[in-house]
């Protein structure tokens, strides 16, 4: 089965307009981007054109590839007092320092959840989301995380671990990859490779979490291959899987905090 991952963050905005027509105050959120790529560009603007549909105020700060770690800081600061939410926009440059760029947005205003967040992660959120339109059981499953990065893979991997699964981390060291897989009753990749999980390394009736994205010949893709996909029981496709739930869920949690705020 595909997952519809344009149905569901449809049903999101649906709520979150109604929501967001009560408040005494329009949410606002800024975005703080570097050299964006070509899958960065695309999400900015799915980000722009759903936070303008819902009715939240959103301001893209792009800053030049020059700049430097303090830059980042500094504009963040800068912006922190006129938003409810602040968004740094991943991957950021090798030269600038991402912790101490994302240590800088204060809690309560980081709806991405990737410094101190008090909310789910928008990756998690959409993982939830589905697991919960789709009668996903994660209790006692076996779970292969493929890769450990701050959007996809640390959010997921505690997540998986709270709702009771056996949870194994592949990443580039890893040895054991294929055999892993083979194991797994759910995977969930974020690496941003295309073609990285093929059939032949994935068991029948398997849950397929693609969350990687990447561009290939001008257009998105994700981390597992169609043929991969076929044996699943359940596969997120990409484009229209995950991705649209996830932009959904970030403007959910800005709503949610720009109401504590107000």
């Amino acid at each position: 089965m595909i997952v519809d991952g344009n149905a569901i963050a449809k049903k999101i905005y649906s709520e979150l307009t109604a929501v967001i027509a009560a408040l005494p105050v329009q949410p606002r959120m800024a975005i703080v981007t570097c050299a964006p790529n070509f899958e960065t560009t695309k999400y900015l603007e799915l980000k722009r054109k759903k936070a303008s549909q819902v009715g939240i105020a959103l301001t893209i700060i792009e800053i030049p590839a020059s700049a430097q770690t303090e830059d980042f800081v500094a504009s963040i600061d800068a912006v922190s007092k006129d938003v409810h939410g602040i968004v740094v926009q991943l991957p950021l440059p090798t030269h600038i320092d991402k912790n101490v760029v994302l240590s800088a947005i204060p809690a309560d205003k980081d709806p991405d959840c990737l410094g101190d967040g008090v909310l789910l992660a928008p990756v998690v959120g959409a993982v939830d989301e589905i697991s919960n339109c789709y009668n996903v059981v994660w209790e006692n499953k076996v779970v292969a995380i493929v890769g450990y990065g701050r959007l996809v893979g640390q959010p997921v991997n505690e997540y998986a671990k709270k709702r009771g699964a056996k949870v194994t981390v592949l990443t580039d060291e890893s040895t054991d990859f294929s055999s892993t897989l083979k194991e797994a009753d759910i995977i969930v990749s974020g690496v941003g490779k295309p073609g990285l999980i093929e059939d032949t390394v994935v068991k029948p009736e398997v849950v397929l979490f693609d969350a990687g994205t990447s561009e290939d010949s001008g257009e998105l893709r994700g981390d597992i291959t169609t043929q991969a996909a076929e044996k699943a029981a359940l596969y997120t496709p990409v484009p229209g899987g995950i991705g649209p739930i996830t932009v959904a869920i970030l403007l959910r949690n800005l709503v949610t905090l720009s109401q504590k705020h107000q």
